[in-house]
């Protein structure tokens, strides 16, 4: 059977170094493992109406930011297949086929999709769209026969739900759909990195977020405010790392070899850690070490941004080819499931000739 990924993002914002550490630098690893037979990363613009259906000019715009943010991170189009959602139709029909197949208790009881409920303020009035989001992910996934799936752990309720509904698919009508399997980071830290200001999570409505495409001066910037341990007022005073922003970026950015290059008066993160928690160490010296350490992974990304940006018919172009070629993927799984279901009147020749009644 072929090793095939489908992953992707809702274009509702730039890509933040949340997306980096969680999914997006292991595709980019994926992409160039040569590992797999092909790969799917897909523009969840139709996703992102979900809870966006008044403000499609939002989804509209980033488009084009999402796109240049794979780009600058390296993931290559001759490698991968880059393509927009809502430009394949086939998966919208899939989903109302797999509605058969899911009661509606089993969506009220996704991990997922009740965080997100309460986190929008949706408890009295959830979109039909957005609650049946599940749904549309095992269609995503199933359409292009998907083996692995790269995800955050946060999403691991979400690819149990598509196995449960390959599973009941095969059942019913016929061993058409594979099951996924999901992919989560291998660093502990990068499946949930926090915002700067130490929250639980990433969001632009906090302004908690560092871009993938934020300057040097707004990196830097966005690094000196970090939060730490706000019990740590004078250098000489101990200093926690329970909930402080600075050493989980650290966890999830800092190599051994950042030591000798930045800081050479330690020979590890765990000296660092140790020097800090005994007291003696500013937060200040902290924060000028991890700016250096994320904006020399960052800067690549960044100036591979500015260069792509000066080319979007290009872009244009591959958004284009990406979404014809996974149109033809998604329509042949399609007509295998229609043909299982005994829904494919026209093709079926015993049915044309009036054969079967």
């Amino acid at each position: 059977m072929s090793k095939i990924i489908l992953t992707g993002d809702r274009p509702t914002g730039r890509l933040h170094v949340g997306h980096y550490v969680g999914s997006l630098k292991r595709r980019v690893e994926l992409q160039n493992s040569g590992e797999f037979d092909k790969i799917y990363i897909m523009i969840a613009d139709a996703q992102a109406l979900t809870d966006n259906a008044e403000h499609p000019e939002k989804v509209r715009s980033n488009i084009m930011q999402v796109a240049l943010d794979y780009l600058a991170a390296g993931l290559d189009p001759e490698k991968v297949t880059i393509f927009i959602q809502s430009q394949v139709p086939e998966l919208t029909e899939l989903s109302f086929y797999y509605m058969n197949l899911v009661t509606v208790s089993r969506l009220q009881r996704n991990p997922t999709v009740k965080n997100e409920i309460v986190m929008r303020n949706f408890e009295t009035s959830i979109p039909v769209g957005f609650f049946t989001y599940p749904i549309s992910q095992a269609s995503d996934i199933t359409a292009f026969k998907a083996t692995t799936v790269p995800v955050g752990e946060d999403q691991l309720p979400m690819i149990e739900q598509a196995r449960e509904i390959v599973r009941k698919f095969n059942q019913t009508y016929a061993e058409v759909l594979v099951e996924p399997e999901a992919v989560i980071p291998q660093n502990e830290i990068c499946k949930r990195l926090p915002g700067t200001d130490g929250t639980a999570k990433m969001s632009k409505s906090l302004g908690n977020c560092i871009y993938l495409s934020d300057t040097e001066e707004e990196l830097r910037t966005k690094v000196m405010s970090m939060y730490t341990d706000p019990n740590h007022i004078k250098v000489s005073d101990p200093g926690s790392l329970e909930g402080n922003a600075v050493f989980t970026y650290l966890d999830a950015f800092c190599r051994p070899e950042h030591f000798a290059q930045f800081l050479p008066e330690y020979e590890s993160l765990d000296a660092l850690k140790e020097h800090y928690q005994r007291g003696g160490l500013g937060d200040v010296k902290v924060k000028k070490f991890l700016f250096a350490v994320m904006n020399e992974q960052l800067a690549p990304i960044r100036e591979r941004r500015l260069a792509w940006e000066k080319r979007t018919p290009e872009i244009v172009e591959i958004l284009k080819a990406g979404s014809i070629e996974a149109r033809k993927a998604a329509a042949q799984t399609l007509s295998e499931v229609k043909k299982a279901m005994r829904i494919d009147y026209f093709e079926d020749e015993e049915w044309v000739k009036g054969e079967v009644l």
